[in-house]
């Protein structure tokens, strides 16, 4: 056996560590990202802002860490209020605040992007997502989350649950439900009040039947869908509108009260927006955490461990966009990330749907 001098046991080991290093680089990417991954590492951290709860995030961070040794994930689990003024002010007083935004209030989402609060940053993963959902090469979609029914499986026959909105409004008229269904308070709930802004948007008429049908049925307003989850669970309430089921998906795993259904003539679908602050400390770790988040591996753990839907198509599993198009088709209706999504948010017409609206439930 030859003789192994120290100083090439040192040039080994030297190899050795720099190809550990190089195999970080993530499969497809360039060979140019270990730059970013070094300069994240000097950061060693990156923040997060987001109403996604810490349980769905907690397999996500830890996953990233492993990958990333040395690069910690601060995880800041808030309402999409109190993000929104957080962040703004944080950043107008010029103090530390979120490298990354990732929120499920799509409408406040973008407006921050319009309003300059967010840097661009074309990943390396854009190509795999749908184009409704990169917005500018600043923001992106990662979830592909539809909005349904949800109702207590022992109060309710699954037989009895309508297919269609107007099947709903139809339900609605029966004595069984009265008093017992809920929905978003557009009022307190932002994302309830994008919810019903995008239904109109695809049906206005039939959209406004099935709030004044809730109407008649003495619906009950809330602020959140946990509160709502509740509610059906214990009975009190029997059915709830335009609810996020990968919540519902999650809670009916340990809770057999609860169900839920997707319309099958048009299901909306929500995707959680991420993007970079133009502010960040840490605009490298961003970086990373956002390839991360939207990458094939990101997005498998983001289904199966996570429990929301991925928006990727080359991802397979039953919380997957490829899954909900083999079931549901063109009667998916995803709320694109654009321009739009601004409409009502412009004070004069929120306050005009708002006042619409609120004329449909107070005549029950």
């Amino acid at each position: 056996m030859p003789h192994i001098t120290r100083r090439t046991c040192l040039a080994l080991a030297a190899t050795a560590l720099s190809c550990a290093a190089l195999a970080q680089v993530p499969a497809g990417y360039p060979a140019s990202y270990q730059t970013l991954i070094d300069a994240a590492k000097k950061e060693g951290k990156v923040t997060i802002y987001t109403p996604t709860d810490a349980a769905a995030g907690k397999p996500l961070v830890k996953e990233f860490e492993s990958l990333y040794p040395g690069v910690k994930v601060e995880y800041m689990d808030m309402n999409s209020v109190e993000l929104f003024n957080r962040f703004i002010s944080e950043t107008a007083a010029g103090t530390t605040s979120a490298d990354v935004v990732w929120n499920s209030a799509m409408d406040q989402a973008v407006k921050l992007v319009a309003d300059g609060y967010a840097q661009p940053y074309e990943s390396v993963e854009t190509r795999a997502l749908p184009a409704w959902a990169v917005y500018q090469k600043t923001a992106y979609g990662t979830t592909f989350e539809p909005l349904g029914l949800v109702y207590n499986k022992r109060l309710l026959p699954a037989a009895d649950l309508p297919r269609t909105h107007a099947d709903l409004v139809k339900l609605l008229a029966d004595p069984r439900l009265q008093g017992k269904v809920t929905t978003y308070d557009i009022e307190k709930a932002g994302v309830g009040f994008l919810y019903l802004t995008a239904d109109v948007h695809v049906n206005p008429a039939l959209t406004w039947d099935v709030v004044k049908a809730m109407a008649g049925a003495g619906v009950k307003l809330q602020s959140s869908s946990s509160t709502m989850m509740e509610r059906i669970s214990s009975g009190e309430q029997l059915l709830g509108y335009n609810m996020i089921t990968s919540y519902a998906h999650a809670r009916a795993k340990k809770d057999s009260n609860i169900g839920y259904a997707l319309l099958k003539d048009h299901t909306l679908v929500m995707s959680r927006v991420a993007f970079i602050a133009k502010g960040a400390k840490n605009p490298n770790a961003a970086k990373l955490w956002l390839d991360y988040l939207l990458s094939r591996r990101g997005q498998t753990t983001l289904s199966s461990a996570s429990e929301l839907y991925s928006i990727r198509s080359d991802v397979e599993g039953e919380m997957t966009a490829q899954a909900l198009q083999k079931e549901l088709g063109l009667s998916l209706r995803p709320i694109a990330i654009d321009q739009n999504l601004l409409t009502y948010l412009e004070q004069g017409k929120r306050l005009e749907f708002i006042k619409t609206w609120r004329g449909y439930v107070a005549r029950k």
